[in-house]
């Protein structure tokens, strides 16, 4: 454990963060207001188009928890939620006292089954509860089945939650994802694409939206009075100034880490692709374009002759190099393991056979050859 730590994905700073920073500092906005958040906001917009309305938060959870809000859930009401993903997609439906009902995955995407999507939805309004809302993930970047998704939420009138929390920069047909919902998220914390350090966006279709969700951001303080006063919950959501400065440095680079995470996906590719019963996870089509957050691989035990995952994992440990299982399944959480839950063992299989690689834009040569003579020796053992 004498080498160096290759992680997971760490921050990526490109230098002009401190000058926004420092802009913060000399104009002494150094709370929840200030110029660094308002044009990182337009940056945001113009980078998104499709006339999204950004607002910035301090986390992507608090994104999901005020998109929850605005969509008019409330105590007893049942949510939709992608199984397979990270737990902030599912924790804010239990901070509003709702129901998740949670959702397989299908294998071109890793997200959101649409088949099991019906069947959930046609069943739980059998059982007279019709649920308030759809919380589709674009898991490690990937986009969700965006137009079957759609159809099936369409039919049945209920919005959709876009949590593109780690798919900053990716695409389905050409149009940005985090525009696909009728709310969307994104998370900047520090393992993500760029980040704040911490922080998140919620973005809405409607400026009115964008308004109602800064007024419950900064807890709610009427207007016209001079005194605080509060006719509705509000919350400390709002991102700092000194945050939006960095964000605002990472947003000159955004571009940059885009084509290094897809360059390291690459490497990836062709690591594997001679190693038998190892599939490295990619875009099922050329309408998929993935910001390859995370490369993840998926290992088909019977092939490579008894090497499993977690063999895998324990190798790259073994040389200081961190590597994580793929996301357990929230209808396999002992939080949420009372929940309803639709479909079949596809999210729970690729838990049990994926690993997430080191993934980070700033990950070097060097540390690429030791990933590399790690897995090839491993594998060469079998041969």
């Amino acid at each position: 454990m004498n080498k160096k730590k290759i992680w997971l994905s760490t921050p990526h700073m490109g230098g002009n963060e401190i000058k926004y920073i420092q802009q913060a500092f000399d104009t002494n906005w150094i709370a929840p207001v200030g110029n660094n958040l308002l044009e990182l906001e337009q940056d945001l917009e113009q980078y998104l188009q499709s006339s999204a309305q950004v607002t910035l938060l301090n986390s992507g959870t608090a994104a999901i928890h005020l998109g929850l809000v605005l969509l008019g859930v409330q105590a007893g009401d049942e949510v939709i939620c992608q199984s397979l993903t990270f737990s902030a997609s599912a924790n804010p439906i239990l901070y509003l006292k709702a129901i998740p009902v949670f959702i397989d995955s299908e294998l071109e995407t890793w997200n959101l089954c649409p088949i099991a999507l019906e069947e959930a939805i046609v069943d739980r309004i059998s059982k007279g509860k019709k649920p308030k809302a759809i919380i589709a993930v674009d898991l490690y970047g990937m986009p969700y089945q965006v137009e079957a998704v759609r159809t099936v939420a369409d039919k049945y009138s209920i919005p959709i939650l876009e949590d593109s929390a780690e798919a900053l920069g990716s695409t389905y047909k050409g149009k940005k994802c985090g525009t696909f919902g009728d709310i969307a998220v994104f998370s900047f914390n520090g393992s993500k694409i760029i980040t704040t350090s911490g922080g998140g966006v919620i973005i809405t279709k409607e400026k009115s939206l964008k308004e109602k969700a800064l007024f419950l951001a900064t807890q709610s303080q009427d207007k016209g009075v001079p005194h605080y006063q509060h006719s509705e919950i509000g919350y400390n959501y709002r991102m700092s100034n000194i945050s939006a400065g960095i964000g605002r440095g990472q947003m000159e680079v955004l571009n940059i880490n885009l084509a290094l995470r897809k360059k390291i996906h690459q490497f990836y590719i062709n690591l594997f692709k001679d190693i038998t019963g190892v599939t490295v996870f990619d875009a099922p089509t050329d309408d998929y374009c993935s910001n390859y957050w995370l490369t993840t691989i998926v290992i088909e035990t019977s092939l490579t002759r008894g090497i499993s995952r977690e063999d895998v994992r324990l190798a790259l440990l073994e040389e200081n190099i961190e590597s994580r299982p793929v996301m357990k399944p929230m209808h396999l959480q002992p939080l949420f393991k009372k929940f309803p839950y639709y479909g079949g063992n596809i999210a729970s299989k690729l838990f049990e056979n994926g690993l997430c690689l080191p993934s980070g834009s700033n990950l070097s040569k060097e540390e690429c050859e030791r990933i590399k003579t790690v897995i090839l020796a491993l594998f060469k053992e079998v041969a």
